[in-house]
């Protein structure tokens, strides 16, 4: 991917590891306020909170501005696009950039919805052994979970979509209308980029970024913890 993606801290209130192997090593025996959690409720409990990522989050981004007025996800152009914008709007053509930005982050907005069914079938194929290795991992340890599982059939998914996107949304009419404009402005390095790759990429992270917003809403918020059985796992942590 082309950015880093956002760090956020799914796991932050066991300080340490020897913290995260005293829980694990008491499981299923350990209790929660006297009740009693097994392997099976641990893997379910990191099942349904990404879920409930995947069901809040994932179906925001496909939503009108779902990237697009999400300061955490939206696409803006690739650094090599940097000087066509610069270049347009220093002529008076402003909004027809800006209506370029907003192609690229309609184009992300539709293939997403290709993505929700992908993402339930990783999640529910977690196990015990994933959830101890989430537990015992570092701070992004549940999203590179669904990284490592989800992220090459996400790609092939979603890139042909990106493709069709461009059309459906009118972005590839307004990037070769940016484009012409750009190369038509004398004495500037003509461009022909192809932006699927790139929007792609910039969709598979956005995605990903989110789902661990909600992971670490669950985790810093008992409020957020909206089943008993959340409630009972994720106080493991507290």
């Amino acid at each position: 991917m082309k950015k880093t993606i956002i760090s956020l801290s799914l796991l932050i209130s066991l300080s340490s590891c020897a913290d995260l192997q005293h829980v694990v090593n008491q499981i299923p025996t350990n209790t929660t306020n006297g009740i009693s959690l097994t392997n099976a409720d641990i893997a379910a409990g990191l099942r349904e909170a990404l879920n409930l990522g995947i069901e809040k989050q994932v179906s925001n981004l496909t939503q009108t501005d779902g990237f697009y007025k999400n300061e955490l996800v939206k696409i803006v152009l690739p650094e090599e696009l940097q000087q066509v914008d610069k270049a347009l709007r220093k002529i008076g053509l402003g909004n027809l950039a800006d209506e370029g930005i907003k192609a690229l982050n309609r184009a992300a907005e539709d293939a997403v919805k290709e993505a929700t069914p992908i993402f339930v079938d990783a999640v529910k194929g977690i196990t015990f052994n994933d959830a101890k290795a989430i537990l015992l991992g570092n701070n992004t340890a549940a999203t590179d979970y669904l990284t490592a599982k989800t992220e090459t059939q996400l790609y092939t998914k979603f890139n042909p979509v990106i493709q069709q996107s461009f059309s459906k949304v009118g972005a590839d009419k307004i990037w070769n209308t940016l484009i012409t404009k750009y190369n038509n402005i004398p004495f500037t390095t003509k461009v022909n980029p192809d932006l699927t790759d790139y929007v792609t990429d910039e969709a598979l992270e956005g995605v990903y970024t989110m789902i661990a917003v909600e992971e670490q809403t669950i985790r810093e918020s008992v409020s957020e913890r909206s089943t008993e059985l959340l409630k009972r796992v994720f106080a493991l942590q507290d």
